[in-house]
């Protein structure tokens, strides 16, 4: 079953992390958490300035987010999270086991995050940080991974079909169909 389960959705700027995790958390019936929004306000200015963080930057922020992952598994509350969690180290300290936290990591070309950052508009993470971001990307040895190529509905369509091949004892009942929601397959 798939109580009490934290799935991080990570990846780099510009995957999709809070599109998508927002449409899976309304498809699931989960809530949403951005990782975005527990950054200390000196990260966020320094993004801002197209200035990478550091592994002592994100300490603090990592620290936040497993805080509130163990607050969640605790109440028995499942979530989805967006999270960039680029490395292996940064997934360990949020503590990501594939079990009761389980990432998805949203995979897209250089070219294809590129476009999608030109155009975005109000967030504070600079197209510049694109390459950094993925320098810095340790691909995951486990867990889901989804291509990005297609739209969000189809991307949510294609997670929830990975969650229950994954665990087929999952009730349906668990996942709101897309007719639920409005969307179309």
């Amino acid at each position: 079953m798939w109580a009490d389960m934290i799935l991080v959705l990570m990846g780099p700027t510009g995957c999709g992390k809070t599109t998508i995790g927002q449409l899976l958390a309304g498809r699931l019936g989960w809530p949403f958490i951005d990782g975005d929004d527990f950054h200390p306000a000196a990260n966020v200015a320094k993004m801002q300035s197209g200035i990478p963080l550091t592994d002592d930057d994100r300490r603090p922020w990592l620290e936040a987010l497993r805080k509130e992952i163990e607050s969640r598994i605790r109440a028995g509350q499942s979530t989805v999270l967006a999270c960039s969690a680029l490395r292996q180290i940064y997934r360990e300290r949020l503590g990501v086991n594939q079990r009761k936290v389980k990432t998805v990591y949203l995979r897209g070309t250089f070219e294809l995050l590129e476009r999608r950052l030109v155009t975005r508009q109000g967030h504070f993470m600079p197209p510049a940080l694109l390459r950094s971001q993925l320098d810095t990307l340790e691909v995951p040895r486990d867990g889901l991974v989804v291509d990005i190529d297609d739209p969000p509905e189809v991307i949510v369509t294609s997670i929830v079909g990975k969650l229950k091949q994954a665990d087929p004892t999952a009730a349906d009942d668990q996942i709101k169909t897309s007719d639920d929601k409005g969307l179309t397959s």
